[in-house]
Protein backbone atom coordinates (compact mmCIF):
# COMPACT_ATOMS: atom_id res chain seq x y z
CA UNK A 1 0.00 0.00 0.00
CA UNK A 2 3.07 2.28 1.23
CA UNK A 3 4.33 1.22 -2.07
CA UNK A 4 1.75 2.64 -4.52
CA UNK A 5 1.02 5.41 -2.29
CA UNK A 6 4.55 6.58 -3.20
CA UNK A 7 4.25 5.57 -6.95
CA UNK A 8 1.17 8.08 -7.52
CA UNK A 9 2.87 10.70 -6.12
CA UNK A 10 6.21 10.58 -7.99
CA UNK A 11 3.37 10.11 -11.52
CA UNK A 12 1.26 13.08 -10.52
CA UNK A 13 4.88 15.32 -9.66
CA UNK A 14 6.24 14.40 -13.10
CA UNK A 15 2.68 15.19 -15.35
CA UNK A 16 2.41 18.67 -16.61
CA UNK A 17 0.33 21.26 -15.05
CA UNK A 18 -1.90 23.43 -17.17
CA UNK A 19 -1.21 27.54 -16.95
CA UNK A 20 -4.05 28.87 -15.30
CA UNK A 21 -6.01 31.06 -17.65
CA UNK A 22 -5.48 35.18 -17.25
CA UNK A 23 -9.13 35.43 -16.32
CA UNK A 24 -8.37 33.11 -13.58
CA UNK A 25 -4.93 35.03 -12.39
CA UNK A 26 -6.45 38.46 -12.51
CA UNK A 27 -9.67 36.51 -10.02
CA UNK A 28 -7.11 35.41 -7.88
CA UNK A 29 -5.74 38.30 -7.05
CA UNK A 30 -8.76 40.09 -6.61
CA UNK A 31 -9.20 41.21 -9.76
CA UNK A 32 -5.97 43.96 -9.73
CA UNK A 33 -5.06 45.23 -13.07
CA UNK A 34 -1.39 45.97 -14.10
CA UNK A 35 0.21 48.65 -16.64
CA UNK A 36 4.00 48.73 -17.98
CA UNK A 37 6.90 50.48 -15.40
CA UNK A 38 7.49 53.96 -16.78
CA UNK A 39 11.38 54.01 -17.17
CA UNK A 40 11.51 57.56 -18.09
CA UNK A 41 10.55 59.92 -15.31
CA UNK A 42 8.22 62.38 -15.77
CA UNK A 43 9.54 66.30 -16.17
CA UNK A 44 8.10 67.96 -13.68
CA UNK A 45 5.95 71.14 -14.61
CA UNK A 46 7.36 74.52 -14.83
CA UNK A 47 7.38 76.66 -11.66
CA UNK A 48 6.01 80.39 -11.67
CA UNK A 49 7.50 82.87 -10.09
CA UNK A 50 7.62 86.61 -10.21
CA UNK A 51 11.05 88.63 -11.66
CA UNK A 52 11.51 89.59 -7.86
CA UNK A 53 11.32 86.33 -6.11
CA UNK A 54 13.21 84.98 -8.76
CA UNK A 55 15.69 87.53 -8.27
CA UNK A 56 15.98 86.63 -4.74
CA UNK A 57 15.94 83.27 -5.31
CA UNK A 58 18.60 83.08 -7.45
CA UNK A 59 20.67 85.39 -4.89
CA UNK A 60 20.09 83.04 -2.05
CA UNK A 61 20.96 80.19 -3.75
CA UNK A 62 24.79 81.82 -4.22
CA UNK A 63 27.82 82.06 -6.51
CA UNK A 64 26.61 79.35 -9.71
CA UNK A 65 28.33 76.30 -9.72
CA UNK A 66 29.84 75.58 -13.35
CA UNK A 67 28.38 72.04 -14.55
CA UNK A 68 31.74 70.24 -15.07
CA UNK A 69 35.46 71.31 -16.05
CA UNK A 70 37.47 70.27 -18.93
CA UNK A 71 40.05 73.28 -18.74
CA UNK A 72 42.62 70.07 -18.25
CA UNK A 73 42.28 68.99 -21.85
CA UNK A 74 44.41 69.91 -24.17
CA UNK A 75 43.14 68.16 -27.51
CA UNK A 76 40.39 69.46 -28.28
CA UNK A 77 39.76 69.34 -32.66
CA UNK A 78 40.03 72.38 -34.53
CA UNK A 79 36.37 73.07 -35.01
CA UNK A 80 37.22 74.97 -38.55
CA UNK A 81 37.82 71.31 -39.66
CA UNK A 82 34.70 69.88 -38.41
CA UNK A 83 31.18 70.19 -39.21
CA UNK A 84 28.97 73.52 -38.70
CA UNK A 85 25.93 72.51 -37.18
CA UNK A 86 24.27 75.08 -35.43
CA UNK A 87 24.33 74.36 -31.63
CA UNK A 88 21.32 75.90 -29.27
CA UNK A 89 23.59 79.01 -26.93
CA UNK A 90 26.82 79.12 -29.30
CA UNK A 91 26.73 81.09 -32.16
CA UNK A 92 28.83 81.22 -35.36
CA UNK A 93 32.60 80.93 -35.29
CA UNK A 94 34.91 83.59 -36.62
CA UNK A 95 38.07 81.59 -38.07
CA UNK A 96 41.52 83.21 -38.49
CA UNK A 97 41.23 86.05 -36.71
CA UNK A 98 44.66 87.91 -35.81
CA UNK A 99 44.45 88.37 -31.89
CA UNK A 100 46.67 90.73 -29.88
CA UNK A 101 46.98 91.12 -25.92
CA UNK A 102 45.77 94.02 -23.83
CA UNK A 103 45.77 94.85 -20.18
CA UNK A 104 44.06 97.03 -17.82
CA UNK A 105 46.16 99.69 -16.26
CA UNK A 106 48.31 99.46 -19.73
CA UNK A 107 50.05 103.47 -20.74
CA UNK A 108 49.38 104.98 -24.03
CA UNK A 109 52.19 104.15 -26.49
CA UNK A 110 53.05 104.61 -30.41
CA UNK A 111 51.20 101.26 -31.10
CA UNK A 112 48.54 101.84 -28.41
CA UNK A 113 47.35 105.34 -28.71
CA UNK A 114 44.88 104.74 -26.41
CA UNK A 115 45.55 103.93 -22.53
CA UNK A 116 43.77 101.29 -20.87
CA UNK A 117 43.04 102.51 -17.56
CA UNK A 118 39.52 102.87 -18.58
CA UNK A 119 37.47 100.85 -20.69
CA UNK A 120 34.82 101.75 -23.48
CA UNK A 121 32.01 100.94 -20.63
CA UNK A 122 33.87 101.59 -17.54
CA UNK A 123 35.76 104.95 -16.70
CA UNK A 124 37.76 103.33 -13.91
CA UNK A 125 38.34 100.36 -15.03
CA UNK A 126 41.51 99.95 -13.41
CA UNK A 127 40.28 100.95 -9.95
CA UNK A 128 37.32 98.95 -10.26
CA UNK A 129 39.93 95.99 -11.47
CA UNK A 130 41.90 96.25 -7.91
CA UNK A 131 44.83 97.06 -10.02
CA UNK A 132 47.27 97.03 -12.23
CA UNK A 133 46.89 93.52 -14.49
CA UNK A 134 50.58 92.85 -15.05
CA UNK A 135 51.46 91.37 -18.59
CA UNK A 136 54.56 89.19 -17.24
CA UNK A 137 53.87 85.99 -16.38
CA UNK A 138 56.58 86.11 -13.69
CA UNK A 139 53.91 88.44 -12.08
CA UNK A 140 50.92 86.15 -12.33
CA UNK A 141 49.70 82.73 -10.59
CA UNK A 142 50.41 79.65 -12.71
CA UNK A 143 47.17 78.09 -11.30
CA UNK A 144 44.48 80.93 -11.18
CA UNK A 145 46.12 82.97 -14.04
CA UNK A 146 45.56 86.39 -12.26
CA UNK A 147 48.07 88.90 -11.05
CA UNK A 148 49.54 88.46 -8.27
CA UNK A 149 49.49 90.67 -5.16
CA UNK A 150 45.58 91.80 -4.92
CA UNK A 151 42.78 89.67 -5.71
CA UNK A 152 40.96 91.11 -8.61
CA UNK A 153 37.75 92.62 -8.27
CA UNK A 154 36.79 92.03 -12.03
CA UNK A 155 37.18 88.99 -14.18
CA UNK A 156 41.26 88.87 -15.47
CA UNK A 157 39.88 86.57 -18.62
CA UNK A 158 38.53 89.51 -20.65
CA UNK A 159 38.81 90.74 -24.31
CA UNK A 160 37.84 94.05 -26.41
CA UNK A 161 35.84 93.62 -29.87
CA UNK A 162 35.88 96.30 -32.39
CA UNK A 163 32.36 97.36 -31.79
CA UNK A 164 30.06 99.96 -29.13
CA UNK A 165 26.52 99.68 -29.39
CA UNK A 166 26.76 103.02 -26.79
CA UNK A 167 26.85 106.47 -28.63
CA UNK A 168 26.31 109.13 -26.37
CA UNK A 169 23.80 107.09 -23.83
CA UNK A 170 21.70 105.63 -26.44
CA UNK A 171 21.68 102.65 -28.47
CA UNK A 172 23.22 102.94 -32.10
CA UNK A 173 20.81 102.94 -34.77
CA UNK A 174 21.59 99.33 -35.93
CA UNK A 175 21.94 97.58 -32.23
CA UNK A 176 18.51 96.52 -32.68
CA UNK A 177 18.87 94.92 -35.92
CA UNK A 178 22.05 93.21 -35.60
CA UNK A 179 23.18 92.06 -31.89
CA UNK A 180 21.29 88.34 -31.25
CA UNK A 181 20.73 88.98 -27.76
CA UNK A 182 19.41 92.81 -28.05
CA UNK A 183 16.82 94.22 -25.67
CA UNK A 184 15.78 97.27 -23.75
CA UNK A 185 16.12 97.82 -20.71
CA UNK A 186 13.07 98.96 -18.23
CA UNK A 187 12.53 102.84 -17.43
CA UNK A 188 13.90 104.44 -20.20
CA UNK A 189 17.29 103.79 -18.98
CA UNK A 190 19.91 101.64 -21.66
CA UNK A 191 22.99 99.84 -20.86
CA UNK A 192 25.43 98.04 -23.03
CA UNK A 193 23.80 94.69 -24.35
CA UNK A 194 27.46 93.59 -24.94
CA UNK A 195 29.28 94.28 -21.83
CA UNK A 196 29.59 91.19 -20.21
CA UNK A 197 28.77 88.86 -23.19
CA UNK A 198 31.21 85.31 -22.61
CA UNK A 199 33.38 84.73 -25.99
CA UNK A 200 34.76 80.90 -26.49
CA UNK A 201 38.00 81.49 -27.99
CA UNK A 202 40.01 78.20 -29.69
CA UNK A 203 43.97 78.29 -30.06
CA UNK A 204 46.24 75.07 -30.39
CA UNK A 205 43.92 72.36 -28.96
CA UNK A 206 42.51 74.80 -26.23
CA UNK A 207 39.62 76.51 -25.62
CA UNK A 208 39.11 79.55 -23.06
CA UNK A 209 36.35 81.62 -22.25
CA UNK A 210 36.45 85.35 -21.23
CA UNK A 211 34.11 88.36 -20.93
CA UNK A 212 33.60 91.38 -23.60
CA UNK A 213 34.57 94.12 -21.22
CA UNK A 214 35.97 96.79 -23.88
CA UNK A 215 35.92 97.98 -27.48
CA UNK A 216 38.81 97.63 -30.14
CA UNK A 217 41.44 96.84 -31.36
CA UNK A 218 41.37 100.39 -33.47
CA UNK A 219 38.06 100.75 -33.91
CA UNK A 220 34.62 100.52 -32.19
CA UNK A 221 32.28 100.57 -35.03
CA UNK A 222 32.84 97.15 -36.99
CA UNK A 223 29.56 95.17 -36.46
CA UNK A 224 29.68 93.73 -40.11
CA UNK A 225 32.86 91.64 -38.71
CA UNK A 226 31.20 91.59 -34.85
CA UNK A 227 28.44 90.18 -35.62
CA UNK A 228 27.40 89.29 -39.06
CA UNK A 229 30.55 87.30 -40.09
CA UNK A 230 32.55 89.88 -42.44
CA UNK A 231 36.29 90.14 -42.14
CA UNK A 232 37.54 92.78 -39.74
CA UNK A 233 38.06 96.58 -41.28
CA UNK A 234 41.20 97.22 -39.08
CA UNK A 235 43.94 96.36 -41.35
CA UNK A 236 46.90 97.55 -38.68
CA UNK A 237 48.45 94.43 -36.57
CA UNK A 238 48.05 91.65 -39.20
CA UNK A 239 44.56 92.78 -39.27
CA UNK A 240 43.58 92.22 -35.73
CA UNK A 241 40.14 90.94 -34.90
CA UNK A 242 40.37 90.70 -31.17
CA UNK A 243 42.20 91.42 -28.08
CA UNK A 244 42.75 89.43 -25.11
CA UNK A 245 43.89 89.61 -21.46
CA UNK A 246 47.13 88.29 -20.19
CA UNK A 247 44.92 85.68 -18.24
CA UNK A 248 43.77 84.87 -21.79
CA UNK A 249 47.12 84.47 -23.47
CA UNK A 250 48.49 82.40 -21.04
CA UNK A 251 45.79 80.48 -20.07
CA UNK A 252 45.94 79.46 -23.91
CA UNK A 253 49.72 78.94 -24.20
CA UNK A 254 50.22 82.08 -26.90
CA UNK A 255 53.73 83.30 -26.80
CA UNK A 256 54.60 86.53 -28.16
CA UNK A 257 52.07 89.42 -28.91
CA UNK A 258 49.71 87.77 -31.41
CA UNK A 259 48.44 84.83 -32.71
CA UNK A 260 45.82 83.44 -35.28
CA UNK A 261 42.92 82.38 -33.50
CA UNK A 262 38.96 81.25 -33.59
CA UNK A 263 36.46 82.84 -31.59
CA UNK A 264 32.75 82.80 -31.54
CA UNK A 265 30.29 84.24 -28.74
CA UNK A 266 28.69 81.61 -25.93
CA UNK A 267 25.49 82.14 -24.01
CA UNK A 268 26.22 81.91 -20.45
CA UNK A 269 24.90 78.53 -19.84
CA UNK A 270 27.28 77.46 -22.52
CA UNK A 271 30.34 77.93 -20.24
CA UNK A 272 32.18 75.45 -18.52
CA UNK A 273 33.88 75.50 -15.28
CA UNK A 274 37.52 76.61 -16.01
CA UNK A 275 39.75 79.46 -14.32
CA UNK A 276 37.43 81.74 -15.24
CA UNK A 277 34.97 81.42 -13.10
CA UNK A 278 36.63 82.31 -10.11
CA UNK A 279 36.87 86.25 -9.76
CA UNK A 280 34.71 89.17 -10.67
CA UNK A 281 31.81 91.07 -9.59
CA UNK A 282 31.28 91.36 -13.09
CA UNK A 283 31.50 87.38 -13.27
CA UNK A 284 27.47 86.08 -13.34
CA UNK A 285 29.42 82.62 -11.75
CA UNK A 286 30.55 84.73 -8.74
CA UNK A 287 27.92 87.60 -8.50
CA UNK A 288 24.25 85.80 -9.09
CA UNK A 289 22.74 89.95 -9.02
CA UNK A 290 23.93 89.50 -12.59
CA UNK A 291 21.06 89.03 -15.28
CA UNK A 292 22.51 86.27 -16.95
CA UNK A 293 23.39 84.31 -13.07
CA UNK A 294 19.88 84.82 -12.51
CA UNK A 295 18.73 83.26 -16.13
CA UNK A 296 21.01 80.20 -15.90
CA UNK A 297 18.94 79.89 -12.12
CA UNK A 298 15.98 80.08 -14.12
CA UNK A 299 17.00 77.34 -16.60
CA UNK A 300 18.31 74.69 -14.59
CA UNK A 301 15.06 75.04 -11.94
CA UNK A 302 12.52 75.25 -14.62
CA UNK A 303 11.43 78.75 -13.62
CA UNK A 304 8.99 80.66 -15.83
CA UNK A 305 8.27 84.61 -14.69
CA UNK A 306 5.24 86.21 -14.02
CA UNK A 307 3.87 89.79 -13.70
CA UNK A 308 4.17 91.15 -10.25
Amino acid sequence: MLLRTLSLLLLAALLPVAPASAQAVRKSLGGASFNRVQTTPRRPGKRRMSSEDLRAAAIKAGPMRPAFDQSHRRNFPDPKKGPQRPSPGAYPWHFDITATYFYIGEQATKNNPVPNTASSWDSAWDDNYGGFDDPNPANRCPRTYAPLGFTPRLNPFYVALPYNDIDKGGPKPEAAKVIPWYRHFKDGKYESVCRGTWVQIYYNGRYCFAQWEDCGPFCTDDWKYVFLGARPKNHANKAAGIDISPAVRDYLGIKGGMATVHWRFVDFHRVPGGPWARFGKDNPFVNPELKRAIFKFQRHHNIITTKG
